[in-house]
């Protein structure tokens, strides 16, 4: 009877260990792709403020665009842009 309840014991704690590192692993995905997006964002407006120094408009680097550009990335810059064009 005691080396049925080890069992059970040894497989309880294998199943609970398997679903915690599911868990783990894709929050930890989530988190890299977060941060991906965030250092192509904040990368691209660097970059077109590098580029727009040659024309007549610059693109504040501040609090405000330096969230739109993390967390949208790419589509963030480019809104980015068209904002300061627009306005």
């Amino acid at each position: 009877m005691e080396l049925v309840s080890t069992i059970l014991l040894i497989a309880g704690c294998v199943i609970a260990l398997y679903v915690l590192l599911k868990i783990i692993a894709a929050h930890i995905k989530l988190i890299f792709k977060i941060l991906l997006n965030a250092l192509t964002g904040c990368l691209l407006l660097f970059l077109a403020n590098f580029i727009s120094g040659f024309f007549t408009f610059t693109i504040p680097v501040n609090l405000i665009s330096c969230l739109i550009s993390g967390v949208f990335g790419i589509p963030g810059v480019i809104f980015l842009v068209i904002f300061k064009l627009l306005f």
